[in-house]
């Protein structure tokens, strides 16, 4: 069997997160993928904690496999490489400020010219064009800008001590997966035109469309005292029979759950408690009501006898486990949800699986990550360079080594010497 996207060639100009997370993904469906950098590399490579090799998780878990070419594109014959790979090329990845590849010759319309099969894929802040087209975009930020901030702060209210944002980079990892859908969609229409075409991502439209439920602020809609029946956050933490710490996702105030927690206790007297009500009721007693069901929890012997009965409820539960507790599951065995690849120091990177299973195709082993241009001499061969035509780029900085490396090496040492310094008393 063969992967999904075999035979598909991917230039990946992006950097950090949402951009090879797009490369990543189509790589993972089986593209040829080239990563190509700048002489200062992607940023992600300084990612703590670096290996002895100068390599770092961050930057493995989203570009091991890809190649790796390292070019200057100020100097014309590393233009020239990069022609050569997006004349060949189906897809083209990009997640830089709008304008930055425009600047160096590689526009949708200047490339189309050149190859119009291409799909060109630009991921940013607030898409191509528009008023806010030049400014920064980080993931919390565009986060902050797009309402999802503001939802969290809303529900959580003063349960807060301070104004928080989410820990994880939901609109880099979210537009990285749209893009990657779009590029889909548009290699389908290619077989039907034979004609590529320009994709614009945003980042803001991205976390406004899979907000689930911004229809509720789109229309002025009020819940009231009842929240949401899918509002993720409205369930409730409790401790299992043996201390195992759960998160109920099913609401204890919401008209329509609360009479599922009682099904489920055995307890059609709360119905006629006074301080549960009404919504507003449970809502202002919360603290009691999640006491009496925490009682009721430790009746049970274990977790799973409990699992079973809220499961007949309709009240779904999930204990909360660290990364490493789920991947030593016996559910990650059967999925596969880890995966390794070469650390390059004799040792290996334990990296997130795929989230599908083909039945009529088989995924391609991801290889190790490669360090910065380590594939230089290898892509400028299959472009038809000669050893004197490499030794002429590199020479001229066209081509360009190993800086990552070569600046955490330095960095390294600094620090070894103020140790050393500092252990032999300031000398």
């Amino acid at each position: 069997m063969t992967a999904p996207l075999e035979g598909v060639k991917v230039v990946d100009f992006a950097r950090v997160l949402a951009g090879p997370l797009c490369g990543r993904t189509l790589q993972d469906l089986g593209a040829h993928v080239t990563k190509i950098e700048p002489p200062r590399g992607d940023v992600s490579r300084l990612a703590a904690p670096i290996n002895p090799n100068g390599v770092t998780g961050y930057y493995a878990q989203q570009n091991a496999g890809k190649r790796a070419l390292s070019i200057d594109l100020n100097k014309a014959e590393a233009k020239e490489i990069a022609w050569k790979l997006v004349e060949e090329a189906d897809i083209l990845v990009e997640n830089f400020r709008p304008g930055t590849l425009a600047a160096f010759g590689f526009d949708y319309e200047s490339v189309a010219k050149r190859n119009p099969r291409l799909i060109y894929v630009s991921i940013s802040g607030y898409g191509q064009g528009g008023p806010w087209r030049g400014r920064m975009a980080y993931a919390p930020t565009v986060q902050a800008e797009s309402g999802f901030t503001h939802h969290t702060l809303r529900h959580f209210g003063d349960l807060l001590s301070a104004p928080k944002t989410d820990a994880l980079s939901h609109a880099d990892a979210y537009v990285g997966l749209q893009g990657v859908i779009a590029v889909l969609a548009a290699l389908h229409q290619r077989d039907r035109t034979g004609v590529g075409q320009h994709i614009d991502v945003a980042m803001a439209a991205t976390m406004l469309a899979v907000n689930e439920h911004a229809h509720v602020d789109l229309n002025g809609l009020d819940p009231g005292d009842d929240p949401a029946i899918l509002g993720a956050t409205d369930g409730s933490f409790f401790t299992g029979p043996n201390g195992e710490q759960f998160f109920c996702a099913i609401s204890p105030v919401s008209a329509m759950t609360y009479s599922w927690y009682i099904a489920a206790m055995r307890r059609p007297d709360l119905l006629e408690d006074p301080r549960f009500v009404t919504s507003a009721q449970r809502l202002a007693n919360r603290a009691q009501f999640e006491g009496i069901i925490q009682k009721w929890i430790w009746t049970f012997p274990d977790m799973a006898t409990l699992d079973a009965h809220l499961d007949q409820a309709k009240l779904a539960i999930g204990e909360v486990h660290t990364v490493e507790e789920l991947a030593a599951s016996e559910w990650a065995d059967y999925w596969g949800a880890t995966l390794n690849v070469p650390d390059r120091q004799g040792g290996e990177f334990r990296l997130p699986g795929r989230p599908w299973k083909f039945s009529g195709a088989e995924l391609p082993t991801p290889g190790a990550p490669s360090e910065q241009g380590e594939q230089n001499e290898e892509i400028c061969r299959e472009l038809g360079y000669g050893d004197a035509d490499i030794a002429r780029m590199r020479e001229s900085g066209a081509l360009v080594g190993n800086f990552v490396s070569q600046m955490i090496a330095m960095v390294g040492a600094q620090m070894t010497e103020r140790a050393a310094r500092h252990a032999r008393g300031g000398e």
